[in-house]
């Protein structure tokens, strides 16, 4: 079963009452995306913020985006055992603080990419897209590295850090690449396919090493996302509830309630195939009337319309049963 949960700032403002207002109790901190720089977590930062949420009734249940993994753990270069030292001491940091999910990426040099952010949608308001040909030419970035270097990069690195994820009870969500090309700017992209996870999860068999569901990027992958999620099941440890019109080379984001993905059908087999109390957010919301657009797919108000969305597909799904 999936829990509704808000990207919040780790600073309180009025998102944390509005995310108290719908009844939605899970906080995940992402600072890269509400315009907080931060890449480093001291444990005195974490116990910090998870008592200052504590204290206000909201649960620190997902850390995403701002975690230490370097892109020399992500190529598997000289100096990567340095790095991923950082990186296990910052997991004994999340599990003595009792922040139950990590989500991480495996995307060097180029990472998130978008190449429009005002694509006009439903009623004037704007989404975000990415057009494969807007990012031709430039400079290539680590076109030395082959796929199967990305591999044995992130094989090593869960062999290396998922034993001390189960001692430290902290569950790690591999979020995909996003596009899911097999290369961006002539860097090596691997997690891009349903397969590609698959491979993922034999490369250490636990629970701690599980997914990220972002279902729009399993979209754009062509991925049957009610089948997607059922094989994956209690491996999802976070999910990211968005879609996408178009597949990885161009597509647009859309409305949660306007794209071609069945999201009754989905959240479905949520509630139906992953583990207890998944937390799921929305992700890259449509900019509505009144918001600046400075900051394209985090606005406030559109996640606001995608939680009670959510919480109504919810409601039909149990109602069916």
């Amino acid at each position: 079963m999936v829990s509704p949960a808000l990207i919040l700032p780790p600073e309180p403002d009025e998102r944390w009452q509005l995310a108290k207002q719908m009844g939605v109790e899970k906080a995940v901190v992402h600072p890269l995306e509400i315009g907080d720089g931060r890449t480093h977590w001291t444990y005195d930062d974490l116990q910090g913020l998870d008592n200052w949420l504590t204290d206000a009734g909201l649960e620190f249940s997902v850390l995403e985006g701002s975690v230490p993994i370097s892109d020399r753990v992500r190529l598997g270069r000289e100096g990567r055992d340095e790095d991923i030292a950082v990186f296990k001491q910052f997991l004994r940091n999340c599990g003595e603080v009792g922040i139950p999910v990590v989500c991480y990426d495996w995307m060097a040099g180029v990472r998130w990419a978008r190449t429009a952010a005002h694509v006009e949608s439903r009623g004037g308001s704007y989404v975000t897209e990415f057009d494969v040909e807007m990012v031709r030419g430039g400079p290539e970035q680590f076109a030395d590295v082959t796929h199967e270097d990305v591999w044995e990069a992130i094989e090593y690195f869960l062999r290396e850090v998922t034993p001390v994820a189960e001692e430290a009870g902290v569950k790690l969500g591999l979020h995909p690449d996003d596009p899911p090309r097999e290369s961006l700017r002539g860097t090596p992209r691997i997690v891009d396919s349903v397969e590609a996870y698959d491979r993922v999860l034999d490369a250490y068999d636990s629970e701690y090493n599980g997914v990220t569901f972002c279902q729009g990027n399993f979209a754009a992958m062509g991925a049957d996302i009610p089948a997607a999620i059922e094989r994956f099941g209690d491996r999802i440890n976070f999910v990211h509830f968005r879609d996408v019109e178009g597949d990885a080379d161009n597509f647009v984001e859309t409305w949660h309630d306007d794209g071609p993905t069945d999201m009754l059908a989905a959240m479905r087999a949520y509630e139906e195939h992953v583990g207890e109390d998944v937390p799921m957010r929305p992700d890259h919301v449509p900019t509505m009337a009144g918001e600046d657009n400075s900051n394209p797919g985090y606005h406030t108000k559109g996640r606001l319309f995608a939680i009670g969305y959510m919480r109504g597909l919810r409601e039909q799904v149990h109602a069916d049963r």
